[in-house]
């Protein structure tokens, strides 16, 4: 075991490593070969989606104890999405680095990461793949469905709808805040199909859960029951030495593609997979996404593009049914965690409700994946969300209203100066990886309330940043190279003409580029820290479309560590 470097022998070094961890724990615990097993806990009241995975962590012991090992709980650092500012993205980094550093320094075998919000599960997936020990993940789960006014309500989507709702005058302020106390019934992550519902099934996919358990709702108690069962399998990954690197291979990756555009899943999952990716030297790209994704059906019927939400799915089968109805684009040589491939358990899968999972043969949507579009707007790509826009606008020509910052997009949006119409394509820079820093979500920008008034709906909207998972409409992200680092998105003028041709994967200024050259880049509104986590972020963050990692941190470490404390 990799934790007898710390307990075995007799020497005054293997004394104060056993004696400050005895508090109760029998002699056998340190002379029996028992594996140590860490469970990152991503626990925090700050970060209200995963308050309750203390109580999951709970039964994770139990099933550590009762397969021979010591469980041991290891809070990490936890990130909150509604209430971190500037942004979450801003320290998935340093949370995979903290993570991997603790599970590199301490006296563990093997580990199980617990996660729900959207930044947790890439965090910790990161980290278990830098520091390569035994690894498997146990998502916190969904909320259940709220409802006001007799309908159900979609944490994040509804925000998003009624908010301008409220702006178009088409609800009152009074209205929309009492829906406020009825959208977060219970314990557990965003309902809808958003970044945390996204990552968990994509953990599922790349082979790092019991198949079977993403979407398990979090008050359901057979999330539990899997927490148990999780702490069992840990037991084994570690006597077996079945860790990160021999799970995820490229194929689970490209399984997690498929798994994106099928679930409708959020563009967030580009860059955290991108991410993980990097930390294994796994060869993945932005391409592979439209190449693989592209021609996928979306087969779930959920908030954002669709009608329903997280238990719903769950209670229509769970992701294993949807991706039986795909398994000929799975790659059947992809394995998980418990050593068998993620295809052997789709055969017992079932459709319980065709309005939630939708046959193969009648699809929400033909294509559904994540479109890659390139252009002189976004030579190195930006990606859209087919599934969450309004097909008309896919194909579009109009004038940009350009915004160089959110606070100057805040104080201009309604301004009756405001020279916009449903036509223009509102452009919004300065918010990729080093302008904002951190790339927030607010890719989908609010609509004008004048056209919001008109029954205006949806726009084109084009930024370097990200938007949330679950949020929708017809929005161009992660355009790269940012125009923080000189990105052409710095060059645009109010004015010019934009074209969207998203069945042509094209995105472009139409102006000749010998006067693009000619222009000077706008060089102000970025981020400019001068010490801190800020300033080491922005110095060494790459591009979206290389996962937003930093790049001191690709590749991985290991799990070695050759010195002594004392």
């Amino acid at each position: 075991m990799r934790s007898s470097h710390w307990y075995a022998g007799t020497d005054r070094n293997a004394y104060i490593h056993r004696a400050w961890m005895r508090r109760g724990l029998p002699q056998d615990a340190f002379e029996g070969g028992k594996p140590y097993i860490a469970i990152a806990n991503t626990a925090s009241d700050l970060t209200p989606c995963n308050a309750h995975l203390d109580e999951v962590a709970t039964s994770v012991k139990q099933g550590i104890w009762e397969a021979g090992g010591v469980p041991l709980n290891l809070p990490v650092m936890s990130l909150g999405e509604t209430n971190v500012r500037p942004t979450a993205m801003l320290w998935r980094n340093l949370a995979a680095m903290a993570i991997e550093e603790m599970l590199r320094a301490n006296p563990i075998d093997g580990v199980v990461l617990l996660g729900g919000c959207d930044k947790t599960i890439p965090s910790l997936l990161m980290a278990a793949a830098s520091v390569d020990l035994p690894a498997v993940v146990v998502p916190g789960g969904p909320m259940l469905t709220g409802h006001f006014r007799g309908a159900p309500l979609g944490c994040g989507t509804d925000v998003w709808r009624l908010s301008e709702e409220v702006r178009a005058g088409t609800l009152s302020r009074e209205a929309f805040l009492r829906s406020e106390s009825a959208m977060i019934r219970s314990k557990g992550h965003c309902n809808t199909m958003g970044t945390a519902s996204t990552m968990a099934c994509l953990a599922e996919a790349l082979g790092m859960t019991i198949p079977g358990t993403a979407g398990t709702p979090a008050p359901d108690a057979r999330l539990l029951e899997r927490a148990h069962e999780t702490g069992r399998l840990a037991v084994s990954l570690v006597a077996e030495d079945r860790t990160p690197s021999r799970v995820l291979t490229r194929a689970s990756f490209l399984n997690a593609i498929v798994t994106l555009a099928a679930i409708g899943g959020s563009t967030n999952a580009v860059v955290h997979l991108l991410a993980i990716a990097g930390r294994l030297g796994v060869e993945l790209i932005l391409d592979d996404f439209d190449r693989v994704g592209s021609g996928v059906p979306l087969l779930v019927d959920l908030q954002p593009a669709g009608r329903h939400l997280m238990d719903d799915l769950f209670r229509a089968g769970g992701l294993l049914a949807v991706l039986k109805e795909v398994g000929d684009l799975l790659d059947p040589s992809a394995p998980t965690v418990t050593g068998e491939p993620l295809t052997a358990y789709l055969d017992a899968a079932e459709i319980w409700d065709e309005t939630v999972i939708r046959r193969r043969s009648s699809p929400l949507l033909e294509d559904a994946g994540i479109a890659v579009l390139r252009g002189n707007l976004a030579p190195r790509g930006a990606v859209i969300k087919p599934a969450a826009a309004s097909p008309e606008l896919l194909r579009h020509r109009g004038r940009a209203v350009v915004f160089d910052s959110v606070e100057d997009l805040n104080a201009r949006l309604d301004s009756p100066d405001l020279d916009v119409d449903e036509t223009s394509v509102l452009i919004l820079r300065g918010c990729g990886p080093r302008g904002y820093p951190g790339m927030p979500e607010v890719g989908n920008l609010p609509l004008p309330r004048r056209l919001l008034e008109k029954g205006v709906r949806d726009m084109v909207r084009v930024s370097d940043a990200r938007m949330s998972g679950t949020a929708y409409g017809t929005v161009v992200l992660h355009a790269a190279p940012e125009a923080a680092v000189g990105g052409p998105l710095a060059l645009v003028r109010t004015g010019d003409p934009i074209v969207l041709d998203v069945p042509a994967r094209r995105l472009d200024i139409d102006l000749p580029q010998r006067e693009l050259s000619l222009r000077t880049p706008v060089t102000t509104g970025f981020a400019e820290p001068a010490r801190g986590w800020q300033r080491l972020y922005i110095d060494h963050v790459l591009q979206a479309d290389q996962g937003a990692d930093l790049d001191f941190l690709v590749g991985s470490s290991g799990h070695e560590v050759s010195r002594e404390s004392h």
